[in-house]
């Protein structure tokens, strides 16, 4: 199956006040890993091979939270749980090993409850591993939506590459 193939959810996130989220959807791919390739290694592989750099292995902060500086791939490869996505308002997705989500800069997110061996390899577009923590905090609201809104589109899918879902669901909206 091609990434232009593969089923997309797209959930688009209002501004509610404290967490900004973005004009750019956030995109689930249900099951986008195989079997074998539900492994940190191979999602890394997978990754560096598109562009996203940074990887990570870990769980996922259980408070809300975003990045203003950088898009995030989370890929599940243990477990399940409930991710909130948006902030307080916002949606909330059930995940499992084997899917992907692609996060915009601004979105927030956070792990709202999951099993013992829940796992995820995150990742972000070349040049945006340096990636803020924003809590949503006051004050600091100018400065996060210019960085929102200054945050390149990535060159490549994190997955799929150039023949990814991203590029066409992101560049309908910028």
């Amino acid at each position: 199956m091609t990434g232009k193939d593969r089923e997309v959810r797209a959930y688009k996130l209002e501004d509610d006040g404290r967490i900004p989220n973005n004009e750019l959807p956030l995109l689930m791919y249900p099951q986008a890993l195989g079997e074998g390739e539900r492994t940190a290694s191979r999602c890394k592989e997978r990754f560096a091979e598109n562009g996203w750099g940074g990887a990570w292995v870990n769980g996922v902060f259980s408070y809300h939270h975003y990045h203003s500086n950088a898009h995030e791939v989370l890929a599940v490869v243990g477990g399940r749980a409930s991710l909130d996505f948006g902030g307080p308002e916002g949606e909330t997705v059930e995940v499992e090993a084997g899917d992907v989500v692609v996060i915009p800069a601004g979105v927030g997110h956070r792990n709202a409850g999951s099993t013992a061996g829940f796992s995820v390899v995150g990742a972000y577009p070349r040049g945006q591993e340096s990636y803020d923590l924003r809590t949503g905090e006051e004050g600091g609201r100018p400065e996060v939506l210019e960085n929102i809104r200054s945050v390149p589109l990535p060159d490549a899918d994190p997955l799929f590459g150039t023949d990814g879902p991203l590029l066409q669901h992101w560049a309908e909206q910028a």
